[in-house]
């Protein structure tokens, strides 16, 4: 949950989504009607990404048709990009602007204010799970290196036992604290616990969407059905008690020392945050207006901006759908970069906000390939399974580079 410039034709297709009058990409594109189904890569850098309306899946008089047009859409984009817009949620955006103005407010807090909620390795005095909390800059590592980000994660509340930590009576396991709320802004609290249930229903219906994409089959309404049957409604089942986790992300400026006097973002010594997978099911990104600073790896290795549309989402799958779809839809590559020479916000030398809402499996929910997704890739199973659980543990052992640190 990045960019360099790109050339002229790009920069001026991509505007055209800044202004939000994407003009050449209709909504929910169908396989009759778009040649992102021949020519996807030369689509995207034409027109950017995809942009699908879910509210057909939000609105329970919708037709089938609608559902249809839109599941079409959502497996086109899986299928070539990993990533697309999302409208038609129901979020107002006033409350998204709501959401981005208290991060900002709370990243401009002194740095001793921030750190009053500071994240610490499960285990020690301190009281930390390894994840939740502020984590200051150059904490977060991707791909070995540290990140030019400052963050707050919340987890789901924990709901399982609560165990004793490694270091005894008083300390904590991995992911198992409370979350860390900060103190100011006031209204934060409040107004983001009631965002993740909005955003939650949001995420419930996308994979919904997803699951009658795959074409699985007509859910079982036999009363029979448990989280291993493999139908439509499959995610579903095993996201009821998602393990959801939303980050508040400030992005500083890139210090010039780091920039390339070419230009080249492949000749950075830093990143805002190197380029990755996510690594449950689906991300929904929600961002400030800054430009050229999330960049996406088409399928032929180049990058293209996802610039922010007002009021959508950004959204890509992670590496749990791969593996339950056996690599017919594949997690993409992306990276953060920030150089705050052009963004809205980086004119004045500002931070590139972002809240991304990653909604997950359940913590035990067993992910391993589907059987027709297995068959129609024509390839053997890519995974024997395990829980989500075990995957996301696994990921926070090594994000942050505070754990990697034996000289403190």
């Amino acid at each position: 949950m990045a960019v360099y410039d790109m050339d002229d034709a790009l920069s001026t297709a991509r505007s055209k989504h800044t202004s939000n009058t994407p003009s050449k990409q209709p909504s929910n594109p169908t396989a009759e009607s778009s040649e992102r189904y021949d020519r996807p890569i030369a689509a995207a850098q034409e027109s950017g990404l995809p942009i699908i309306d879910i509210s057909s899946y939000l609105d329970p008089s919708s037709s089938p048709s609608a559902r249809k047009t839109t599941a079409q859409a959502i497996n086109a984009a899986c299928v070539n990009y990993g990533f697309f817009y999302l409208t038609g949620h129901g979020i107002p955006t006033s409350g998204l602007h709501q959401i981005i103005d208290l991060a900002r407010r709370f990243f401009a807090l002194p740095l001793e204010q921030k750190d009053k909620i500071k994240r610490y390795d499960a285990g020690g005095p301190e009281g930390g799970d390894s994840a939740r909390g502020y984590q200051g800059l150059g904490e977060n590592v991707t791909g070995g290196l540290q990140d030019m980000q400052e963050a707050i994660d919340f987890y789901r509340p924990w709901n399982g036992e609560e165990e004793v930590g490694d270091g005894g009576q008083g300390t904590r396991k991995t992911l198992q604290g409370p979350n860390l709320w900060p103190e100011e802004p006031r209204e934060l609290r409040e107004v983001y616990e009631g965002y993740v249930e909005r955003v939650t229903e949001v995420g419930r219906s996308l994979v919904r969407a997803m699951g009658v994409a795959l074409e699985l089959g007509p859910a079982c309404d036999c009363g029979e059905a448990d989280r291993s049957t493999e139908d439509e409604e499959v995610f579903v089942r095993n996201c009821d008690e998602s393990f959801w986790v939303m980050r508040m992300i400030n992005y500083p400026p890139l210090p010039p020392s780091v920039r390339p006097a070419g230009g080249n973002p492949e000749d950075l010594s830093q990143f805002s945050c190197g380029a990755h997978t996510d690594y449950g099911c689906v991300t929904l990104l929600l961002t400030d207006p800054t430009p050229r600073a999330l960049q996406v790896q088409l399928k032929d290795g180049t990058w293209l901006s996802a610039d922010p549309i007002p009021g959508a989402f950004v959204v890509n799958i992670g590496d749990m759908i791969e593996r339950w779809t056996n690599g017919i839809w594949k997690s993409t590559m992306h990276r953060v970069i920030h150089r705050g020479d052009g963004g809205v916000n980086g004119k004045e030398g500002g931070g590139r906000v972002s809240v991304p809402f990653f909604f997950e499996p359940n913590f035990d929910a067993m992910v391993r390939p589907l059987q027709k997704c297995v068959k129609d890739s024509g390839r053997p199973s890519m995974h024997e399974g395990s829980t989500y659980g075990e995957h996301l543990l696994t990921k926070v052992f090594s994000n942050f580079y505070y754990s990697k640190r034996t000289d403190w």
